[in-house]
């Protein structure tokens, strides 16, 4: 019915699709995956939070109620 339809494999994509099936594997530790960790890990989560505690505490303020407490 559908013969005659062999797909051809591109190498590149080949040997990039292996390259993530493996990524714990060949995974290192360096500066950059420290600093990529630390930004996406810790300070982007500790700046939404705030952001979000601050605006909070301007609702609050301008509906005259005292401020909540977060954590």
């Amino acid at each position: 019915m559908g013969g005659g339809m062999e797909v051809h494999k591109n190498r590149w994509i080949e040997e990039w699709n292996a390259g993530r099936e493996n990524l714990e594997f060949n995974f290192r530790w360096s500066r950059r995956s420290l600093a990529v960790v630390g930004l996406f890990g810790l300070a982007v989560p500790i700046l939404v939070y705030k952001g979000i505690v601050r605006e909070f505490h301007m609702q609050d303020e301008d509906a005259g109620r005292p401020y909540r407490k977060f954590l």
